[in-house]
């Protein structure tokens, strides 16, 4: 309670300078002590990691701008995947060791936000490493790196697009602001959601009960519990992330967007362009790109996709559930580029009820890939699959009735308010009905928000009387 009174009080105080203040020094060092005083807030330690990575990477980057060489680059890039492996790997591998192991690695929590930071800090190198020409001061580059409202969680920020906002003297406006925290209202609503899926309608009846406390699932369970898992997840992370990119809006300042519309997407690479977008065009450009131009053989630009896939996978965790899940999609995309060239090869024109199988495919493909990311051993992944691999399977079901009522009615309730909302957009300059709805937009959303969101928290809260706990975070 205390560290969010705190953050709500140092935001407000952000927003108030940025929209009265000029002065690019004031405004660097209020944000720059906003972001490392709320970082203390959880834990020193973790401000002490995230400094003196900051220093390392700009001492590199200096090195990297007198002389744009392989070796500096080398460097910056391995010291970095070492702070990965000491903070995020070691004490993972550490569990699966002896007693004296785990107590030798007991100190090593994981700094809050290492993963997204540190990608941060590679970026920077690349793009010098690229000629880029950027040429921040260490209060701006520490800003960088640090950027209370996308430090622990994203997006995926790059220098290129921050500098210049971080040396704009322009007053933060008022729609702006207006944006800003209407995105984190719709944020608050969405993560709600997902604690809602995660915890079910009665308690003890959800996502996390059916993957953690189940033993025994039927087919239909098994996608319930894969799609649900999905739809959990992009609420979370989806939501939290409206919460961040409004927060910096509020103060002026445009970050990268990390979902549009995934479950709109109707191949696999259309997906990964709709999903966490801003690590997924991180790997493209820094890992993928590289590979796939360094030969010229299809063999080698498909290796070379899986192998970012796998690496996409192992950011999140070093362990053979997450190794499985990068190769499967990876392999999922592979096998698209290859339907790709078989269309463009015999000059094929789908018929109109392609798009809609697509997109059946792609869903499914893409939700049975959750279990391997969600399945707390291989043994639950195996058992998972063989279930839905047995049609006897598909009789019945174990879990409660509830949640595939739940899992149904969140997911149509999403398609809707998406679809209504993006048909509004599209006439809001058209005289007519839809018109006004646009125009006086907040005199009929606003109820509906409020109805929403009372409802939700007097389910979720009055079960545990917790607040929504962010996935993402362990990673």
């Amino acid at each position: 309670m205390f560290q969010s009174g705190c953050y709500v009080a140092v935001f407000l105080i952000c927003i108030v300078v940025m929209a009265r203040v000029r002065s690019r020094k004031l405004r660097q060092g209020l944000l720059l002590a906003a972001s490392l005083g709320l970082y203390l807030t959880w834990w020193p330690e973790f401000a002490a990691v995230l400094i003196a990575s900051a220093v390392l990477n700009f001492a590199v980057g200096a090195w990297l701008c007198r002389k744009p060489h392989w070796l500096p680059l080398f460097i910056g890039v391995a010291l970095n995947i070492a702070l990965l492996v000491a903070f995020k790997y070691l004490p993972e591998w550490a569990e699966s060791r002896s007693a004296q192991s785990q107590t030798d690695f007991v100190l090593l929590a994981l700094p809050l936000g290492v993963s997204f930071w540190t990608f941060q800090a590679m970026s920077y190198l690349f793009d010098l490493y690229r000629e880029e020409e950027l040429d921040p001061t260490f209060v701006e580059f520490l800003l960088y790196m640090s950027f209370f409202p996308v430090t622990i969680s994203g997006p995926v920020c790059r220098m290129p697009e921050m500098l210049p906002q971080f040396r704009s003297e322009s007053l933060t406006q008022l729609d702006d602001m207006v944006a800003g925290f209407r995105r984190i209202a719709i944020g608050v609503l969405m993560m709600q959601f997902a604690k809602l899926l995660g915890q079910g309608i009665l308690g003890g009846d959800g996502i996390i009960s059916g993957f953690d406390h189940a033993t025994q699932w039927t087919g239909p369970d098994v996608w319930c519990l894969a799609f649900g898992f999905g739809l959990q997840l992009f609420f979370d992370f989806a939501g939290y992330s409206h919460i961040a990119i409004g927060a910096a809006k509020a103060l002026g300042i445009t970050v990268p967007e990390n979902f549009e519309s995934p479950f709109a997407s109707t191949t696999p690479s259309v997906f990964w362009t709709r999903w966490h977008m801003s690590l997924s065009f991180w790997i493209r450009d820094y890992v993928f790109l590289p590979l796939a131009m360094s030969r010229r053989e299809i063999w080698w630009r498909n290796l070379a996709l899986v192998i970012s896939m796998v690496l996409f996978g192992l950011w999140h965790k070093a362990t053979w559930l997450f190794l499985i899940w990068g190769t499967y999609h990876g392999v999922l995309l592979v096998l698209h580029r290859i339907v790709q060239q078989v269309e463009r090869r015999f000059e094929w024109d789908p018929p109109a009820i392609w798009t809609p199988l697509s997109w059946i495919v792609t869903i499914s493909m893409i939700s049975l890939g959750w279990i391997f990311f969600r399945a707390s051993s291989m043994a639950q992944a195996r058992a998972m699959f063989a279930a839905l691999l047995s049609p006897s399977s598909y009789g019945s079901h174990a879990l409660s009735t509830s949640l595939f009522v739940l899992v149904v009615v969140l997911a149509a309730g999403y398609a809707v308010v998406a679809g209504v909302g993006a048909m509004i957009d599209r006439h809001v300059e058209e005289p007519g009905f839809l018109s006004i709805m646009a125009q006086r937009r907040w005199f009929w959303i606003l109820p509906l928000y409020a109805l929403a969101l009372i409802l939700v928290l007097t389910i979720t809260w009055t079960q545990d009387g917790g607040a929504a706990q962010f996935i993402y975070r362990r990673f």
